[in-house]
């Protein structure tokens, strides 16, 4: 099928599934920005596919003044996703294991739905509209949070679902070694912390010789403290587009993707 294009006004709903909240706006993709101030509803405590489902349906109905009610919608997920069935879950009800994601929500928005890890939504942004734009070559994101996400560019070309927060390091997955709450949890200062980043980033240079390293995530505000403290072969960036990068990836993989 041809790529399903963005709605006669330009705009193209996006909605964030996290473990704390579910978000979404209609995104304006000539300019990459939000086209109205976005809606939050809390994740249910049980967040089955279902209740989660039913969430998203109340958020898009939020929009339909600004992008109808069949027009297609990015919808990003806590979990990888392989032809739109959710093969993990992440801060989310174990249920959504195995569970065909892309069948539900296209069932209960009732219109083209593309469903996509969270990590290579905010990448798929990042690539578009902010500091990955224009740079060709491998790129590599990482969203540090209460987990590690990633997400691998080729030429602006993504590898989906490479969840490297789970690689090995000293012994114990990556993220549990060097994700933003480790820090948090541990009170690690600044320069403690880049210890455990650097022996993570490096790690990944000799496995994939990045051309460029986006680090994304809430902490990446706070970029200037711990960065320069990375000695590093690979340039290594913030993201810019912060907390709004899910909610515009998920847009912009609906209207350029196969429905």
């Amino acid at each position: 099928m041809a790529r399903v294009s963005a709605t006669g006004k330009g705009l193209v709903l996006g909605i964030d599934i996290g473990g704390s909240g579910i978000k979404g706006a209609p995104v304006d993709l000539q300019k990459g920005v939000f086209a109205r101030e976005r809606i939050r509803i809390e994740t249910p405590k049980k967040s089955t596919p279902q209740a989660v489902a039913e969430i998203v349906a109340e958020v898009a109905a939020g929009f339909v003044d600004e992008v109808g009610d069949d027009s297609p919608v990015g919808v990003t997920v806590p979990a990888v996703v392989h032809h739109g069935v959710t093969k993990s879950a992440a801060n989310i009800d174990d249920s959504w294991i195995d569970a065909d994601a892309d069948a539900l929500f296209t069932r209960v928005l009732g219109r083209p739905v593309v469903v996509m890890n969270d990590a290579d939504a905010a990448g798929q942004a990042e690539m578009h509209f902010g500091a990955g734009r224009d740079r060709d070559g491998v790129v590599l994101m990482t969203t540090l949070g209460t987990g590690i996400g990633s997400a691998l560019f080729l030429d602006g070309q993504l590898l989906p679902n490479t969840e490297l927060g789970h690689l090995e390091l000293d012994g114990k997955e990556a993220e549990h070694r060097a994700a933003s709450s480790v820090r948090e949890d541990k009170d690690l200062s600044w320069k403690e912390w880049a210890k455990r980043l650097q022996r993570y980033y490096r790690h990944l240079e000799d496995l994939f010789w990045p051309d460029l390293f986006i680090v994304g995530g809430g902490v990446s505000k706070e970029a200037d403290e711990f960065l320069p403290l990375l000695d590093l072969r690979t340039e290594i960036v913030p993201a810019q587009l912060r907390n709004d990068a899910g909610i515009i990836g998920a847009a912009w993989a609906a209207s350029h993707q196969k429905i």
